[in-house]
């Protein structure tokens, strides 16, 4: 999947995009055309940069609700030629998602359109998980024939149909199938059932890795040979080395650290940052400066997984310097420092908005260290964040961050936040939005009484009304 391009921030495209609560804010004000047109715009072409993590689905659904919006261009897009020739799931997925949480709310025709596509469509086994949550037994049934006239009756076939049922997220539909009352049906998936099962504890007793009884050097060797094959096992076997390794070894694995081959140099510098050995850091910091590129990497991570009080004071040290090593250090004292670190903490949260921009990975542990450590004057950086980034994640680590460093917050982000796509972000600003804005005690009492609202926004909601049903 490409990269989306991202609208700016100040369009109503741009806002929606990037989930924001301002965009529901203005398309409920915008002509519904233009409204509907972004929005079509944004469930059609997934907007997120990680569509696997990030939430977009809930809040578009309640969008095509207060819009009164027509299913016809999601119906255009899910049964288009390309997608026989597309089956990549981020192709329909969102779609799919919003199509689900429509049905939740009552929209016969987001139901309709799921079970066509789950009969029809390529990304069928999406549609029929987003079914099993919402359709009755007797709409599953009905999928029976068609789901299973997928799947061909020779070995191969029978062999897919096992894969599809050992790997369906939703298992119920499946369920149902096995008790078809048509016997055909039934006993098909019942054999798949079993095959999948099989096939699961296969996967679970097939040996993999070191075995008891390796030495640190076949642990090294084990290490290298996936290095060599693309596979980054380090990490592994810095376990594996925790059970095989004695203080007789010290000395092999401090020498692997300085000058061993990438794979065994990796392991040993995992192992010896975990165990906080005292040479560690000095090994790390070797590392960086004359590693290839992998042990570079492994080393800095390495680092930033560190407790010690020794490695946040050598963390103190390396703040400022210009190099990944420096980042992990920003990152590590924005996770870990005292107060007395606010400067650097702020400073590597500056350098990383001016050199990498707003959606730079590293911003997410000095983001959530400025507002751990309370970090005032990071308020204008972080409002920079919040409306820029592309990532509504980042953007609600932002949100708590500034929920601990701006005074303007409750009055201001915290108000468009109850709008907003991650429940996290919602949760947040239920607790903080001033409830003198009468948007405010109107959306908390929309978000106390819908039933696809996550339990801890309901809970945080229920916490600012009083026993008399006032908000506080």
């Amino acid at each position: 999947m490409f990269d989306p391009v991202i609208a700016p921030s100040g369009t109503l495209l741009g806002l929606l995009q990037r989930g924001r609560g301002d965009g529901t804010l203005h398309a409920l004000t915008a002509p519904r055309a233009e409204a509907l047109a972004a929005l079509h715009h944004c469930v059609l072409r997934d907007p997120r940069h990680d569509w696997q993590v990030e939430n977009r689905s809930l809040y578009y659904a309640r969008l095509y609700l207060d819009l009164n919006g027509e299913l016809d261009a999601i119906e255009a897009h899910l049964f288009d030629p390309e997608d026989v020739l597309d089956t990549d799931e981020s192709r329909t997925g969102l779609a799919l998602a919003v199509l689900g949480h429509l049905a939740s709310y009552g929209r016969r025709d987001a139901l309709e359109l799921l079970r066509r596509y789950a009969a029809h469509g390529s990304s069928w086994a999406w549609a029929l998980d987003e079914l099993a949550l919402r359709d009755d037994d007797a709409g599953l049934r009905a999928l029976a024939a068609p789901v299973l006239a997928r799947f061909s009756t020779d070995p191969e076939g029978e062999a897919e149909l096992a894969a599809a049922v050992r790997d369906a997220f939703e298992p119920r539909p499946w369920r149902l199938w096995a008790e078809d009352p048509r016997e055909s049906i039934a006993t098909r998936v019942r054999a798949a059932q079993e095959t999948g099962c099989f096939d699961r504890w296969q996967r679970q007793m097939r040996p993999t890795g070191p075995r008891p009884g390796w030495s640190v050097r076949a642990v090294f060797e084990w290490a290298q040979q996936g290095m060599e094959r693309g596979a980054a096992l380090h990490v592994p076997a810095a376990r594996c080395l925790v059970a095989v390794a004695g203080p007789e070894d010290r000395p092999e694995i401090l020498a692997a650290a300085r000058n061993g081959a990438d794979g065994a140099r990796c392991t040993a510098l995992r192992y010896l940052a975990e165990g906080n050995d005292p040479e560690a850091l000095d090994l790390i910091e070797a590392a960086v400066v004359d590693g290839t590129a992998p042990v570079a990497e492994a080393a800095v991570d390495a680092f930033e997984r560190m407790r010690s009080v020794a490695a946040v004071d050598r963390a103190r040290g390396w703040a400022q310097r210009p190099d990944a090593l420096g980042a992990a250090a920003g990152r590590m004292l924005a996770c870990r420092g005292g107060a007395q670190d606010s400067d650097l903490v702020l400073g590597a949260l500056r350098e990383a908005v001016r050199g990498e921009g707003p959606d730079a990975p590293t911003l997410w542990s000095l983001v959530d260290g400025a507002g751990r450590l309370g970090i005032a004057c990071a308020a204008p950086v972080l409002r920079h964040i919040y409306r820029e980034t592309a990532s509504s994640h980042l953007r609600g680590r932002a949100a708590r961050a500034l929920a601990a460093t701006d005074p303007s917050f409750a009055t201001g982000f915290a108000v468009e936040c109850l709008w907003d796509c991650e429940e996290t972000t919602r949760e947040v600003a239920a607790r903080h939005a001033e409830t003198g804005d009468a948007r405010v005690v109107e959306r908390l009492r929309r978000l106390a009484s819908d039933p696809a609202e996550e339990d801890e926004v309901q809970t945080a909601v229920r916490s600012r009304f009083g026993p008399d049903g006032t908000a506080g």
